[in-house]
């Protein structure tokens, strides 16, 4: 098993709608290593592992330090695990990941698509970070799961970009492609149903549960080389659901990671 390590990203300037999500770290591992939760995934395997290393938060003065901070974290040839942070994180993360996995699947769990070319003049904005990796050739398949904000020109995007969408209004999970590459995971928290997962900068009704995500996750039948969470926003959260969520998806996702 490689080594694992997670980094935690105080980054929120790319939000379009609201700040908070650059809160989130830290209340995600305070959720973790709360009294209530013990640290074994659902198979029965201990996250306590002594190939896995928090680097803890990292604050970030300019938008490209990402890339430079994830590489470095990279360095030992280890998995990945950030916690963010708003979505436009993703974007140097994997322009950090190319060096090292240059063939890389990604699954993309999430109520937008995030694929505008600019939004409000910013390329680089929360909703932009999918456009941003396919024109530059950093992901060989983009799967989204959870989609339900497709509007035209994202539609044209995800036409251009061939990416594989999957939208809530007609989800079947059992038509979720297999994977055969090295696979990396972006889960936003707004993919869950608010009802799931309140704390959000974006409430977008008829997402997914909490069950679907971890059958999803659980399904995966490849080598997972890293993963985000993204854009939980603890000033919306109602008594941490979202934060134990998160903490819950971290959990299963290191789990996941350790496999091979």
């Amino acid at each position: 098993m490689k080594n694992i390590t997670i980094q935690g990203l105080n980054w929120d300037a790319k939000s379009s709608f609201q700040q908070g999500p650059a809160k989130a770290p830290n209340l995600i591992r305070k959720a973790l290593y709360s009294d209530s939760m013990n640290l074994c995934t659902e198979f029965g395997v201990s996250i306590e592992n002594d190939a896995i290393t928090d680097k803890g938060d990292f604050i970030i003065n300019d938008y490209f330090d990402i890339a430079e901070i994830t590489k470095k974290n990279m360095e030992s040839g280890s998995k990945l695990l950030s916690l963010g942070g708003d979505h436009s994180v993703t974007f140097p993360i994997i322009k950090a990941f190319h060096e090292y996995y240059p063939v890389l699947d990604i699954l993309h769990i999430d109520a937008h698509a995030d694929l505008y070319h600019d939004y409000q003049g910013d390329p680089y904005s929360h909703a932009c970070p999918f456009a941003r990796i396919m024109e530059n050739g950093f992901a060989v398949k983009l799967v989204q799961v959870g989609i339900r904000t497709l509007n035209p020109h994202q539609a044209a995007q995800a036409k251009k970009y061939n990416v594989d969408v999957h939208e809530m209004r007609n989800l079947d999970l059992n038509n979720i492609p297999k994977f055969e590459n090295p696979l990396y995971i972006s889960l936003d928290m707004d993919g869950f149903d608010p009802a799931f997962a309140p704390g959000v900068s974006h409430h977008e009704p008829g997402g997914l549960s909490s069950r679907q995500v971890l059958d999803l996750i659980h399904s995966i039948d490849t080598e997972v080389v890293g993963a985000d969470i993204v854009e939980y926003n603890p000033d919306r959260d109602f008594q941490d659901m979202t934060a134990y969520l998160a903490a819950k998806m971290m959990k299963e996702l290191l789990g996941k990671m350790m496999e091979r």
